[in-house]
């Protein structure tokens, strides 16, 4: 059997955590250079080099975050065995490491959230967002108990990981108190030559957005485009042009835009996920995540892709008012 030397696992972390091994040298009360040999022996029995020694300043290398990872975890769990046997309250509530894309709409995010914080215990919500594929590749390293997308994870991905399909729904077109005045009446020729607010190229949204825009004939002005959803709600509460969000958050964005419905359609589809590392979700908070989407949030509606099937494909597909 290999045996894990602790000893020199503590001295990594420390190093670590500290950011360095004088800062480490400081808290360990050792030499540098005896630190350092131990670094090398930990390195020897693992196989693989935790640091990256070709830059001037230390950097882990992949395997060293993820031991890293691990030996967070062990000596935390360490800490509560000590609390546990010298009977003090240990008060560790559940953690939820969540990592989210960059153009995952925040009002989304902040309802699919909402179940983990009624478990019934304590739970403390990491939140990370990043690109698609660097949150993926957080959840690879096991840094990340699920991912929050728009997007599934690509065919061909070397990742492995599992998509889990929270709910899907229409979009709803919206312009501020200043601006629906203006535009001429008719959804969605209303569309046509208005100034609008749009996601970056990067969300499945957008590559949605274009492609029934194209459809329909619309040329609309483009003004601005936003990686982040909420800012582009603000520019929209101000006028500045229209924009469009899910279905399912057309009430809160009305509230808290201060905007009026232009129309809807369910030609474009937005789709969300819970992306993980395993084929069950197994942590309690993500159950309940994906559990109430499917239950709650995205059961107001059949889904967006049924209700198109089952019209006729006239233009628009979708209503509208001012």
């Amino acid at each position: 059997m290999d045996w894990l030397n602790y000893h020199h696992l503590y001295y990594f972390w420390t190093v670590v955590r500290e950011g360095g091994l004088v800062p480490a040298s400081r808290v360990l009360r050792l030499a540098h250079p005896t630190i350092s040999a131990q670094l090398r022996q930990l390195e020897a029995s693992l196989g693989e080099p935790l640091f990256d020694r070709s830059r001037r300043r230390l950097e882990l290398t992949e395997t060293g975050r993820t031991v890293f990872g691990y030996a967070d975890e062990i000596f935390a769990v360490g800490r509560e065995l000590m609390d546990v046997v010298r009977h003090r309250p240990t008060g560790r509530p559940l953690r939820l490491a969540v990592g989210v894309t960059d153009v995952m709409p925040k009002l989304v995010v902040r309802e699919l959230l909402q179940p983990a914080f009624r478990l019934g215990q304590d739970v403390v919500v990491s939140c990370r967002e990043d690109r698609h594929d660097r949150v993926l590749a957080a959840l690879a390293l096991h840094e990340l108990d699920v991912v929050l997308a728009d997007a599934p994870v690509p065919p061909g991905s070397a990742i492995r990981a599992f998509n889990h399909l929270l709910g899907e729904c229409g979009v709803t077109f919206f312009a501020g108190r200043a601006l629906a005045p203006r535009l001429r009446r008719g959804f969605p020729g209303c569309l046509d030559g208005a100034p609008f607010l749009v996601p970056t190229g990067s969300s499945a949204l957008r590559r949605s957005l274009d492609q029934w825009l194209a459809e329909q004939r619309l040329r609309p002005a483009i003004v601005a485009e936003f990686d982040d959803s909420a800012l582009l709600g603000v520019f929209g509460q101000d006028g500045l042009g229209v924009f469009c969000a899910p279905t399912v958050l057309e009430g809160a964005v009305r509230r808290q835009h201060d905007a009026r419905v232009l129309g809807r359609t369910d030609a474009i589809v937005e789709r969300f996920y819970a992306i993980s590392g395993e084929r069950r979700l197994t942590h309690p908070a993500v159950a309940a995540i994906s559990q109430a989407a499917r239950d709650g949030l995205f059961v107001t509606a059949p889904p967006a892709g049924a209700r198109r099937r089952s019209r006729s494909r006239r233009a628009g597909a979708g209503s509208g008012r001012h």
